[in-house]
């Protein structure tokens, strides 16, 4: 099975190099990947002891980042190395403040690759989040006996492990990573169905990130002036779908005041030609004359500020749930005791039925029907503030999972 896997790496190797001819993110992904093993050759010494995380993308990062925040307090003479898949995990999280030492692409996984790779560095912890697993580098990782572990692991039964031909992909799994933390009963059930008893329920790290986002500061330069104590309804990571709904409030409503973000900044142009009255982010940035409570839309033009804004919302729409590409996090909007609404699409995010569930958020099957309940929500204060506080306790219920996580692995390394 490892030769098909090895033609599957070069097939995909092959197929990102063609599509980066015409794909400008692809393009970066390939000459990221390119400088990979310089970077780390600057970083480290052979002497550092470097404690590795890899993310796919921004969103693994994020579930991520409040496991290895603690565990850099704990291991304060460890180095930290992170990697990304996804150029638009690697592209946001470089130009932000980060814990580590080292940000760079995952190498393609190749056998010769990774030996090098992993040669050039003394790791002695390694951790991937939810469910990027590279077997060469894995089995790289324990040759070398270095400690590997899966943090918000997430399993469902349509995944390959379930199927008749999964076989191959457990048994590496089950020889090469020590432990599974698993966001779910449900998923650590699956695991442990299939032979991966090296589980626990540790719960999803994204609640421990998204409660300390209230403790940062919140404040946006003019966003108060633009709002000007109206009713507002934040529309996070948008696609087209939300950008319809909010179209349809406008002529319904135009007291409410209404700021997208979209999920690409490529959209901006667009929405501009289709809200020609809305300002910009960028115009009213620092711009005490600039008559930003005349407008009704907002649009957001900068990167890094959507979960600041949830904390301005009465009511948070939450992109890509009626769209196959997926819902974006809710739980940015539901910490501040925002009710959230979003599409069906969200197979993957256990918690958007958990959240329905306790009557915090709700889900719909398309653009109207959502309209409708977002414009009789916003004349409802009962409900509206009823489902304010069940996403506030829905948030603060959940156990600390990265504390969890980190007396775990404390134990393993004999620290008390």
């Amino acid at each position: 099975m490892i030769f098909f896997y090895n033609i599957f790496v070069n097939a995909l190797i092959l197929g990102m190099r063609i599509f980066a001819l015409f794909d400008e993110k692809t393009k970066k992904g390939i000459k990221g990947r390119d400088e990979s093993l310089s970077i780390i050759k600057s970083s480290f010494s052979k002497s550092d002891k470097v404690i590795w995380m890899h993310a796919a993308s921004l969103g693994e990062y994020e579930q991520g980042l409040p496991v290895l925040e603690k565990l850099k307090k704990s291991f304060p003479e460890h180095k930290i190395l992170v990697t990304f898949f996804s150029p638009s995990g690697y592209e946001n999280v470089i130009k932000k403040n980060h814990p580590a030492d080292a940000v760079c692409y995952l190498p393609f996984d190749k056998k010769a690759i990774v030996k090098e790779f992993v040669g050039n560095l003394n790791i002695e912890l390694f951790f991937t989040v939810k469910y990027d697993y590279w077997y060469n580098l894995l089995r790289e990782l324990k040759n070398r006996n270095i400690r590997t572990y899966v943090i918000s692991a997430l399993f469902y039964d349509r995944q390959v492990y379930f199927k008749s031909y999964g076989k191959w992909f457990v048994k590496q799994l089950r020889k090469n990573i020590d432990w599974f933390f698993h966001q779910t009963v449900s998923s650590c059930s699956l695991a442990k169905s299939i032979g991966l008893d090296n589980s626990s329920i540790a719960g999803d790290t994204r609640f421990d990130r998204v409660r300390q986002l209230r403790i940062q500061a919140n404040t946006i330069e003019n966003i108060e002036d633009f709002i000007d104590h109206k009713k507002t309804i934040v529309f996070g990571s948008s696609w087209e779908a939300e950008e319809k709904i909010l179209a349809h409030i406008a002529r319904e409503n135009p007291y409410i005041k209404l700021i997208i973000a979209p999920h690409d900044l490529k959209r901006v142009p667009r929405l501009k030609q289709n809200f020609p009255d809305a300002v910009l982010y960028s115009e009213i940035y620092k711009n005490l004359s600039f008559p930003a409570k005349e407008a009704q839309i907002l649009i957001i033009d900068s990167i890094g500020l959507l979960s600041k804004l949830y904390s301005y919302a009465g009511i948070a729409v939450v992109g890509g749930g009626f769209h196959n590409a997926g819902l974006h996090n809710i739980l940015e909007a539901a910490t501040f005791g925002v009710p959230v609404i979003f599409g069906n699409h969200y197979k993957k995010n256990p918690e958007a039925d958990e959240l329905i569930d306790r009557n915090g958020g709700r889900s719909f099957d398309d653009e109207v029907s959502a309209t409708t309940f977002i414009l009789s929500l916003l004349h409802d204060d009962k409900l509206r503030h009823e489902m304010s506080g069940n996403a506030e306790r829905f948030v603060n219920e959940k156990p600390n999972s990265s504390e969890l996580i980190l007396k775990h692995i404390q134990r393993d390394f004999n620290i008390n």
